[in-house]
């Protein structure tokens, strides 16, 4: 078992800040470190800069027992975990720029014995692209490619596999999956994380884990691919897709995934191109997932368009965009649908556009011409309401409440 007293969390959001969080919990010297100065210093006064059920409270304990600080270069540690973004370039490749750059801030400060753990979504590959980033900085050290077991800093995978809005549960329950560049790198990665983690350590290769990150967000693409594609058939053929996903799946072995207005997210909106770009020759079932969830934003756009049309007078018309996250009860914009859906409607709608977001705070709404409002607000002025995202807020809207109204619902609240 390797011990470590100091922690070291580069990339402070959705997984870096929870990570490092309970880490501290456990006594652990936590640094986190995080080029947004903003975040830096909200931490360091205790609080949060990102909407995560119980994360608060952690930070916030972490911060008054000095287990937790936040800066904005790196500095030593036993071991860092890398959380940074890993978006996609416009071919679909993977956009290795915030882990080439956490590499490149992190070197100075390596020492033999550390361990680096990449936790960033990433192509097949990742982790020994970034053993040669450190590796070229630090030729004074060796790494797991050239020493193996022997190596003076080792290197590992393990992705995440949480579910925002319970991140602080799933983080510490969910079994991981851990693939070091060497053997000893796996099993010291392992030690560390059973240091919170109740769920089993699954050891593998760097690779091999790389890849189950991606087939696992792929999986779940490819069966709501299916939802969708048959919410664009049912309304073809004027049925009710909602009722027709219910009554299938009272079979026994049917479990249809309800529709949505896309897919987003940094996780199933991206990782699956990670495989296409991989292999483009194998990957066509992926692909055409992929396809099918992509398009879904612009067949609701469609739908809004001769909504609008059918009332005649589309200046006068105003618009209400019902949820702008990318998942129901999270602050979490990124690769949202609904939010895409928004902007297009404001962008290009000859009247109002109203946005209600219920988990932002901030007065500068996040679609440019267009109001954020609250939701009695929008039900009270708009006459064509989309329903993009189901918060709890709006799942209590009433058929009554949209009396005189015309609708486009995307998740089943009001037609479901």
């Amino acid at each position: 078992m390797n011990s470590y007293s100091k922690v070291s969390v580069i990339g402070l959001g959705y997984i870096g800040l929870p990570t490092a969080a309970v880490f501290a919990r456990q006594g652990m010297q936590v640094v986190g470190v995080d080029v947004n100065p903003k975040a830096v210093d909200t931490i360091n006064q205790g609080r949060i800069h990102i909407v995560e059920p119980g994360l608060q409270n952690v930070v916030q304990r972490a911060v008054q027992d000095k287990l937790l600080r936040a800066v904005l270069t790196p500095e030593p540690a036993d071991a860092f975990v890398i959380a940074v973004p890993t978006p996609f370039n416009d071919d679909y490749t993977g956009d290795l720029t915030y882990i080439r750059a956490a590499a490149e801030a992190l070197a100075p400060v390596l020492a033999a014995g550390n361990l680096v753990i990449l936790e960033s979504t990433s192509p097949v590959g990742t982790t020994e692209q970034l053993e040669s980033w450190l590796a070229a900085a630090r030729p004074d050290l060796t790494f797991p490619s050239s020493a193996g077991d022997q190596a003076d800093v080792q290197l590992a995978y393990c992705p995440e596999r949480v579910l925002p809005g319970n991140v602080m549960h799933e983080l510490i329950q969910n079994d991981r999956v851990v693939g070091g560049l060497s053997p000893r790198a796996s099993q010291m990665a392992a030690d560390l994380y059973k240091v919170f983690l109740k769920g089993d350590c699954l050891l593998t290769n760097a690779r091999t884990a790389e890849m189950a990150k991606l087939t696992e967000n792929s999986f779940r693409d490819v069966n709501i691919a299916f939802a969708n594609e048959l919410s664009l058939i049912c309304d073809k053929l004027n049925i009710n897709v909602w009722e027709l996903i219910r009554l299938a799946n009272h079979h026994p072995r049917v479990n249809i995934l309800q529709p949505g207005p896309g897919v987003g997210g940094h996780c199933i909106a991206v990782d699956p191109w990670f495989i296409v770009s991989s292999a483009p020759e194998q990957a066509r079932l992926i692909r055409t997932a992929r396809q099918v969830n992509d398009y879904k934003p612009e067949w609701v756009y469609e739908r809004v368009q001769a909504t609008v049309a059918a009332l005649g007078n589309p200046a006068d018309t105003t618009i209400a965009c019902l949820g702008l996250a990318f998942k129901a009860n999270i602050d979490d914009l990124r690769e949202s649908p609904a939010l895409a859906i928004a902007r297009r409607i404001a962008a290009e709608h000859a009247g109002t556009t109203l946005v209600v977001e219920p988990n932002i705070e901030q007065d500068l709404s996040p679609v440019a011409s267009a109001d954020l409002t609250d939701l009695d607000e929008a039900l009270a002025r708009a006459q064509v309401i989309v329903l993009l995202v189901d918060h709890e807020p709006f799942k209590a809207i009433t058929r009554a409440q949209l009396e005189g109204k015309q609708w486009v619902d995307t998740r089943g609240l009001i037609d479901g």
